[in-house]
C-alpha cells in the first residue's frame, strides 16, 4: 500500500460551480502538498447516469481539467489523468466482477437513493449496479492508501475494502505460501527480521493493532526485498495470504458549507449554481434574484437572517464585522435586501475573477492541456500496468 497516495476523481457532466470548488477542489489543494495525489477525470463514470445524453464529453473533459488548473491544482506536483486513457481500469473491473457477490452492490446506499432521485432515467442497467465497484478499481489499481470521501461516500470505500479482503483471500493464497513468507523473512536482516517476528507473534496473540501498524511500517522501510515478498509479509502479520490489493482508508472531508442560491445544496439538479465561468454580470443578477426571508415585504418589515438563504452565503464570505452588521441591518430594518446582498456578490466576484483569468490564459493553449493530460495518464498507467502485473499472476492469467 501507498499509504501517503491519494486517489479522487470527479465526473464531467458539466460546468463546475462553487459547490465543487468549496466541497471538493479546496481540499484537494490542500492535499496536493501533503501525499502523492492522483486526481482523475472519471469520464466512464459519466456513462452511469448519462449513457442516453448528449453529452459533448471532449469538451467537458477539457473544460474540467482547465477549471482544476484554474483553482491552483498543479500538474508538476499531482497526477492528473483521464479514467478512459488507462484501459486497465476497465479490466480490473471485470475481474474484481467476477468475484464480488451482486449483494454486496445492491446494498450500496447510493443505488436505491440514486434510482429514487433519477426517476426520469432508465438506471435499471448492469452498468449503474456495478458504478461502485468500477470506483473500487479506481481506488484498488493504484493501491491508495486513502480516499478523502464525504460522509456519504464512505460506504464505497468500505465496499473496496471487502472487495480487496475478498480477492486477497481467494488469490493470494498461492503454492507454497508461508515458505515464501519465511524465505522472504530472512532477507530483511537478523536486527529486522526478529523484530518483525517479534511483533507479528504479538499481534497473532494479543489483537494488539499497534504491533500490526509497527509491523507494517517495518516492511514500508525494507530496501532489500522485493514487491512480491512485501506483499506477502504484509498478509503473513496477520495469518493471511499474500496482500496484491491493499484494503484504502476513507480521508473524511469537512462537508461543504456552499449553499445554492435558494439555501439548498449547490446542485446542477437543482439550478440553483454560481459557475466557476460565470460573468460578472451573470453572477450579479443570480445573487441579486436569491429569495430573501418572505416576513421581509417591506422594506420597514424586520426580518430574520436564518431565514435567508443569502445569510447562509454571507456564514460564508464574509468576516465577523459584514455578519454583524447584516443581522443588525435586516432584524432592525436598518437596510434592504439589495443592499445586504451586495457583500455576498463582491466577495465571489473577488474570488472568481482571477479563477476566470487563468481560465482564459489555459484556453487559450488547448495544446498544453492536452499535454497535461497525456502526460498524467502516461504516469497513471505505468502504475496501472504495474498492479495489473500482480492480479493476473496471481490470477494465473500470464499465458
Amino acid at each position: 500500500m501507498q499509504d501517503n497516495r491519494v486517489l479522487s476523481g470527479m465526473r464531467p457532466t458539466g460546468r463546475l460551480h462553487l459547490g465543487h470548488y468549496h466541497g471538493v477542489l479546496k481540499n484537494w489543494l490542500d492535499l496536493q502538498n501533503e501525499y502523492d495525489s492522483y486526481f482523475f477525470v472519471a469520464d466512464w463514470h459519466a456513462f452511469t447516469t448519462h449513457y442516453a445524453d448528449k453529452i459533448d464529453l471532449e469538451a467537458n473533459v477539457m473544460e474540467m481539467v482547465v477549471d482544476w488548473l484554474s483553482t491552483g491544482i498543479n500538474p508538476n506536483t499531482s497526477t492528473i489523468f483521464v479514467q478512459s486513457k488507462v484501459p486497465e481500469h476497465a479490466e480490473l473491473h471485470l475481474l474484481l466482477s467476477m468475484s464480488t457477490p451482486l449483494s454486496w452492490l445492491e446494498r450500496v446506499p447510493s443505488y436505491k437513493d440514486q434510482q429514487e432521485k433519477l426517476k426520469t432515467k432508465d438506471l435499471g442497467t448492469y452498468g449503474f449496479l456495478g458504478y461502485p465497484l468500477l470506483q473500487s478499481a479506481d481506488i484498488l489499481m493504484y493501491k491508495a492508501g486513502l480516499v478523502p470521501v464525504g460522509e456519504d461516500q464512505v460506504a464505497h470505500v468500505e465496499l473496496t475494502r471487502e472487495v480487496a479482503r475478498r480477492f486477497n483471500y481467494t488469490y493470494g493464497r498461492e503454492a507454497g505460501f508461508e515458505e515464501k513468507a519465511e524465505a522472504a523473512i530472512t532477507k530483511m536482516g537478523k536486527k529486522q527480521a526478529k523484530s518483525y517476528r517479534s511483533l507479528r507473534k504479538v499481534y497473532q496473540e494479543t489483537g494488539d493493532t499497534e504491533a500490526l501498524v509497527k509491523a507494517q511500517a517495518l516492511l514500508q522501510q525494507q530496501q532489500n526485498i522485493a514487491l512480491g515478498d512485501r506483499e506477502r509479509l504484509s498478509g503473513y502479520i496477520e495469518g493471511m495470504g499474500r496482500i496484491i490489493l491493499p484494503e484504502p482508508e476513507s480521508l473524511l472531508t469537512k462537508a461543504s458549507k456552499m449553499p445554492g442560491l435558494d439555501g439548498q445544496k449547490m446542485s446542477k439538479s437543482y439550478g440553483n449554481t454560481i459557475s466557476l465561468r460565470d460573468t460578472v454580470d451573470e453572477i450579479e443578477t443570480k445573487v441579486k434574484r436569491m429569495p430573501t426571508d418572505p416576513a421581509r415585504i417591506k422594506l420597514t418589515d424586520p426580518g430574520d437572517p436564518k431565514k435567508c438563504p443569502v445569510w447562509q452565503l454571507h456564514e460564508v464570505y464574509s468576516d465577523v464585522s459584514t455578519c454583524e452588521w447584516v443581522v443588525e441591518g435586516c432584524t432592525k430594518a436598518k437596510m434592504g435586501c439589495i443592499e445586504c446582498k451586495q457583500p455576498v456578490i463582491d466577495a465571489i466576484k473577488d474570488e472568481l475573477v482571477p479563477m476566470q483569468e487563468r481560465i482564459a490564459k489555459y484556453q487559450a493553449d488547448p495544446e498544453l492541456i492536452k499535454q497535461i493530460i497525456h502526460e498524467g495518464s502516461e504516469k497513471a498507467r505505468n502504475v496501472a500496468k504495474e498492479t495489473m502485473g500482480e492480479v493476473r499472476e496471481a490470477m494465473g492469467i500470464t499465458y
